[in-house]
């Protein structure tokens, strides 16, 4: 590790997002850097890398293109490097396996000497000049300070659980599943709880292995109906640069109005996942119905109980208002994920201004507003979609978020962020 401990950017957690910012800002010779990240090496989302599943967005969304594409970083790059670049040519698809991509990003955090993992930041403190940030060795237990002009929180999310749910060895959040997939196929009993992208692919991946176990398989989602993504191109141009810009100059109550006119975009399922798994269903259907698979919306889940072995799940037909139990010997929530704030930004909660009492104020350049305001920022990747919309989680967006930032650092344009970039428009000309 560098025995320069003064920086002007230090990165906090290394997920997609810090490792994008990691990879742009290691082209930038006025601008030193650190990232770390408590974990031994990068691993994105590595219990739902299920084989035959797909990244949602094209792999232009990598973690430079879109700020540089002629950057070493880039995904084209990756594969030229791994001798893939005739397979990928022949592949002729836009989107890529989570799989590849989760290699991708690895070979990118690998080459990059500015990414430090196993690597604690256990507190951030403003001195008036800067941040002190210490960092912990998880190996050694080792404690440094370091200290950053700015800092950039990047430390992503953690599996939400639902009120009245706990997680235990029976009941697994999908980030968990390859983990206990094992175990579970060779169960007498299944339920998938959700009705995302995560839930389908679970479900069509149980779907698959059934007729080579004695498992059943139910399906509940809270859901009216299992919806289709919105993939209209159109539709798609809210996650561009412009309606980022036209969303975060809303009100916050216009905001939070327009994320839920906006949910087509945000949740549902690929179409190629739903087709797979209606295609498979109609096959197996062709000698009878299979009694061993059940797919219910309009169905909340309230309530788990273990009791020798055995879950009592406690549903709810919430249009009937019809309560029923089903028994199950694994239950799998795709039931998404939180913001994950450390405890040293909640502690700093009455000097930051806030929106509600969960969602603090972020300026247009992604920088934490204080009540006293500050030259040193600390930027943020976390816990944005109130403050610039839905596309606040979208991979390709992150690069240009990515790009603000340094920019911002660095007090003129390193990398230029285009406008102008859709076809259609949010506002009037005046």
């Amino acid at each position: 590790m560098s025995e320069n401990r003064a920086f002007d950017l230090i990165g906090i957690g290394v997920g997609p997002f810090n490792l994008g910012l990691a990879a742009l800002v290691d082209n930038v010779s006025s601008i030193s850097s650190i990232f770390f990240d408590k974990e031994e090496a990068f691993n994105w989302h590595p219990g739902m890398l299920i084989e035959q599943s797909d990244l949602q967005v094209p792999f232009l969304a990598d973690l430079v293109s879109f700020a540089d594409p002629t950057n070493k970083y880039s995904f084209l790059n990756y594969v030229h490097n791994q001798n893939r670049l005739f397979q990928f040519f022949f592949y002729r698809r836009f989107d890529i396996p989570r799989r590849e991509y989760n290699l991708y990003a690895k070979w990118v955090s690998e080459n990059l000497e500015n990414c430090h993992f196993q690597s604690e930041v256990i507190s951030v403190e403003y001195t008036g000049n800067g941040y002190s940030v210490k960092v912990k060795r998880t190996d050694t237990g080792d404690v440094s300070t370091y200290h950053a002009k700015h800092i950039v929180v990047g430390t992503g999310s953690i599996p939400f659980i639902p009120d009245g749910i706990e997680k235990n060895e029976q009941v697994v959040h999908t980030s968990e599943y390859l983990h206990k997939e094992k175990e579970m196929k060779a169960s007498d009993s299944i339920v998938v709880v959700g009705s995302g992208q995560s839930a389908a692919e679970v479900f069509y991946e149980l779907l698959e292995e059934q007729k080579h176990n004695k498992y059943s398989l139910k399906w509940y989602t809270r859901s009216s109906i299992f919806s289709q993504l919105e993939s209209a191109k159109l539709g798609q141009e809210v996650f561009s640069p412009d309606y980022v810009q036209y969303f975060h100059g809303l009100s916050y109550e216009k905001r939070k109005e327009a994320l839920n006119r906006l949910d087509t975009v945000r949740n549902g399922v690929d179409k190629e996942t739903l087709v797979k798994i209606y295609d498979l269903l109609y096959n197996r259907s062709v000698e009878g119905r299979d009694e061993k698979i059940t797919i219910q919306p309009l169905t909340e889940v309230k309530e788990i109980n273990e009791s020798n072995g055995v879950l009592e799940v406690s549903c709810k037909q919430w249009e009937k208002e019809a309560d029923f139990k089903v028994k199950a010997d694994y239950v799998v929530l795709a039931t998404g994920y939180k913001p994950h704030i450390p405890q040293w930004v909640w502690d700093k909660k009455e000097e930051l201004v806030w929106e509600s009492e969960k969602e603090f104020k972020v300026d247009e350049m992604y920088r934490l507003v204080w009540k006293e305001p500050r030259s040193h920022q600390m930027y943020i990747s976390t816990n944005l979609e109130h403050s610039h919309g839905t596309a606040a989680t979208n991979l390709s967006l992150a690069v240009m978020r990515n790009q603000t930032i340094i920019n911002d650092v660095a007090k003129r344009e390193i990398y230029p962020i285009q406008k102008d970039t859709i076809f259609q428009q949010f506002m009037p000309n005046t």
